[in-house]
């Protein structure tokens, strides 16, 4: 989309880390972060959970992390959903609040096949330039709409849209929640076809790559049939597939 489109939906790739943005190590993409707020206090970390921005997979040598951004989508997730149980792999979704509240039945059935949620803001804003106050409150927002589908569950990660961080990993680790970065995006925002997004994938994965995919945000279809296509050449390939690294 246009650079001046609807602001819920800025442009991929991001452009590169700016002096104040909290990149993560080995990110393929990053935004720039906003203006300082110098009246702002720092959120205090909940202990235990790190502000660091991680992208690492768990355990060593040929293991990947598939995380998913921009849903629920009443059509591609369920799609998604039984590629992944074919293949049993367990992936993270990054929800969106509007859309939690839209599609809480599809909420429900990520929960129950096993798979970690994270919190992707309640409307995919751009928060790079936010106070902590209001970013807490937007993740409180988008908390509270995920708790309402499904109770009780936890939210284990936070990932800022367009990977635009501002304060908010230290926001989100004092609410209890990791932030979640990636080491490989695949474009899929901008669909070029399943057989160039599984290209995309097979050939840019690196041992312990978080790969950044989207569920919602459009048509998903492309990124469904990929992942379909990918997995079992991974398989073949030997490499494994895990939850990002979680711990401080």
């Amino acid at each position: 989309m246009p650079p001046n489109a609807v602001t819920r939906r800025l442009p991929y790739p991001p452009t590169a880390p700016g002096p104040t943005t909290a990149a993560a190590p080995g990110l393929t993409t990053a935004v720039t972060a906003g203006p300082a707020v110098a009246a702002a206090r720092p959120a205090q970390a909940r202990p235990g959970v790190s502000p660091d921005i991680v992208d690492p997979a768990r355990g060593g040598g040929r293991v990947v992390s598939l995380t998913f951004d921009d849903g629920p989508n009443p059509v591609d997730t369920p799609r998604l959903l039984d590629v992944l149980r074919r293949h049993r792999i367990t992936a993270v979704f990054c929800l969106v609040g509007d859309q939690v509240d839209a599609h809480p039945e599809v909420v429900g059935q990520i929960v129950a096949a096993g798979h970690p949620l994270g919190n992707h803001s309640m409307r995919h804003d751009d928060m790079s330039g936010w106070s902590v106050e209001r970013i807490a409150a937007d993740l409180r927002r988008t908390n509270e709409a995920i708790h309402r589908a499904v109770p009780g569950t936890r939210i284990r990660y936070f990932r800022a849209p367009y990977g635009a961080w501002g304060r908010t990993p230290a926001v989100a680790a004092s609410l209890g929640m990791r932030p979640l970065g990636w080491r490989l995006a695949i474009g899929d925002w901008e669909p070029p076809g399943a057989d160039e997004l599984a290209r995309r994938l097979l050939d840019g994965i690196t041992p312990g790559a978080v790969v950044l995919l989207h569920d919602g945000g459009g048509d998903r279809s492309q990124t469904v049939d990929a992942v379909a296509r990918a997995v079992p050449v991974l398989r073949a390939r030997r490499w494994r597939f895990a939850l990002p690294e979680h711990r401080a």
